[in-house]
């Protein structure tokens, strides 16, 4: 295919034999804009002239978004011929680039000035009528808005003297404070350990190793307790020479980062029109400095505060009562954190779990915004506070969108963890499994072997090897659970050298387990054990001391099956229908562990 320049126009033409090079359409452009000149595939036709009021940019063919070539194929490309970019055979375009980029001294530097996009899907669905707008906290450097308020204390505290060269930044933290720090720490060289309850993701734990930080896990214990993530951070503080905490949930400079930052970059992005802003309440340094900004430009703004249900932070304390395990991370607490002010929420809402983590992979799906799982719960109670306040077309409601997905690959993202905390339906057996509906009872699990809190390191190695297991629950002088001994947490803490035989079990326990109870069926724990290498069965659910009855492995559940499935070969072979549920109890429960009759079978099926 050629091309010419002919009086009054292009001239295009093909030479004899090439017919087939023949495009489908000629694409050119005219002040601007794109233009389709469709052009019939005839093989007489040799040229088309196309009109000199069209400035001709590129021809191409249609069909070649339908092609079946191979990546590497060559394509005959004319962009080396082009004199200018206004020539080149392809679109190009720099609206997106900004006019005020320059190198950044540094990655902290670029902390801040996170986009303000508009959702499109979620509001219109939902029947919100006002435009719905995400500030994408998410995408500063360290992944959550709570960069903002580490790079803000440290440089506060640098600049009162307080922290200098070769001291050592504690910090308790739900994880983001903890990442936002141990990233600001490693740019300004600081030593840093970050304390955190057991119940975060394990992406949080990893992503601060990572940055050079020391992590230590605290239990899932109220704030006030001896062990508490804030407590032990404050013990450490007390041994470590040259350390500080900065504290989050005290530091002033926590609200005013958001007061100088988020607040102003809304309302400069919404020339100072917003109607509803929509904050978690985490700290509660967000929702005091976005609130108090904002209120002083837009007073008439509804300034909406979310709280996990579990927690204590919403007002009315009536709001509170139901007492609840959560698992949103980073909003929620036992307790009001000093930088609060609660005076500036008009109105509160509370949030599950379910409703959380569910919007948050609407969020996801509809939006394309990468966003953790608190980011549900703003968009849930957002959009049902618009609704409430009957925001009009011509309204605007904002919300913060706290973290990122980062957090949370292993967790809400996971179809089955969603189904093992119940919020979301196990689905169907597709498979057609002979077991998929039964439940824990069918496979006549025996009574748990367990080990008490004073019991030694020592006795608890006894008794893992007398019962064949790796795992044991450990209960209380009440018989609660209150951990698990395993082989691997003990071998994790001698190595360390931080226990010794003689010591108690207690002080080297797994609380990251699962629990269930009995009235789950063998679909559902088939769910469990896709994460788990093993579940304990108790008495009740949640934090609520239970009692543990039994436990099941991955190991104890494929046997149950195989087994289940052999026994009824072997009766239809004898013609015995009726030996079915014999053959699971007596074949599982004596053959699962080498104590005798299963007295100390720890448990299982």
């Amino acid at each position: 295919m050629s091309v010419g320049k002919v009086c009054g126009g292009v001239f295009i033409w093909w030479e004899h034999g090439h017919e087939a090079d023949f495009p489908e359409d000629i694409i050119i452009r005219r002040h601007g804009f794109l233009h389709t000149i469709d052009v019939s595939r005839q093989t007489n036709i040799k040229y088309f002239c196309v009109p000199s009021h069209f400035i001709y940019k590129r021809i191409t063919m249609s069909c070649e978004y339908r092609s079946s070539a191979l990546p590497d194929t060559l394509i005959k490309c004319t962009y080396h011929d082009a004199s200018s970019p206004m020539e080149s055979p392809h679109i190009h375009s720099d609206d997106n680039v900004r006019s005020d980029l320059t190198i950044s001294p540094d990655i902290l530097s670029c902390v801040g000035n996170t986009p303000l996009v508009r959702l499109n899907r979620i509001g219109k669905k939902a029947g919100v009528k006002c435009e719905v707008l995400g500030k994408c906290e998410y995408l500063n450097v360290g992944g959550s808005l709570k960069d903002r308020i580490a790079v803000k204390m440290i440089e506060d505290a640098e600049a009162k003297g307080l922290l200098k060269e070769g001291d050592v930044i504690i910090e308790p933290s739900s994880g983001n404070t903890g990442i936002g720090m141990a990233l600001a720490a490693a740019v300004k060289g600081y030593k840093c350990i970050i304390v955190m309850s057991e119940r975060m993701s394990t992406e949080k734990e990893i992503t601060i190793q990572s940055l050079g930080a020391t992590l230590v896990r605290a239990p899932n214990v109220p704030y006030s307790h001896p062990e508490s993530h804030l407590n032990k951070a404050i013990k450490l503080m007390k041994e470590i020479p040259n350390s500080v905490i900065l504290n989050q949930y005290r530091n002033e400079a926590n609200p005013i980062a958001h007061y100088d930052g988020t607040g102003e970059e809304i309302l400069r992005a919404c020339d100072d029109r917003v109607d509803m802003v929509v904050i978690g309440a985490g700290t509660g340094g967000a929702l005091t400095g976005v609130a108090r900004k904002i209120k002083e430009r837009c007073p008439d703004c509804i300034v909406v505060a979310v709280d996990p249900t579990g927690s204590i932070m919403a007002e009315p304390a009536s709001m509170n009562k139901e007492k609840v395990f959560f698992e949103i991370e980073g909003i929620g607490h036992d307790f009001i954190p000093t930088v609060c002010d609660r005076a500036v929420v008009d109105k509160w809402y509370k949030c599950t779990d379910k409703e959380s983590f569910n919007w948050a992979r609407t969020l996801i799906k509809e939006e394309g915004l990468l966003t953790g799982g608190s980011c549900g719960a703003m968009v849930y109670c957002g959009l049902q506070a618009a609704k409430d306040a009957n925001l009009k077309e011509n309204q605007r409601c904002v919300i913060i969108l706290p973290d990122s997905i980062r957090n949370y690959m292993t967790k809400f993202l996971n179809d089955d963890w969603m189904i093992s905390r119940g919020h979301i339906d196990v689905g169907f057996n597709t498979a057609k499994t002979w077991w998929w509906d039964l439940d824990i009872t069918a496979t006549k699990m025996s009574p748990a072997v367990t080990v008490s809190e004073s019991t030694t390191i020592q006795q608890t190695l006894d008794t893992l090897n007398k019962i064949g297991a790796d795992q044991v629950p450990c209960v209380d002088n009440a018989g609660s659970l209150v951990g698990m001994a395993t082989s691997t947490e003990i071998m994790s803490s001698m190595i360390k050298g931080d226990v010794t035989m003689t010591d108690p079990v207690s002080s080297t326990l797994f609380k990251k387990y699962k629990q269930t109870t009995a009235d789950i069926t063998l679909g559902k724990l088939s769910c469990f054990l896709t994460l788990e290498p093993y579940v304990v069965v108790v008495s009740s659910p949640g934090p609520s001391k239970p009692k543990p009855l039994g436990m099941i492995t991955k190991m104890d559940f494929l046997n149950f099956i195989n087994r289940r499935k052999h026994g009824e070969n072997i009766m239809a072979a004898n013609g015995n229908s009726n030996g079915n549920s014999n053959g699971v109890s007596n074949g599982v429960s004596n053959g699962a562990s080498p104590v005798s009759n299963g007295s100390a079978s720890n448990g299982r099926i």
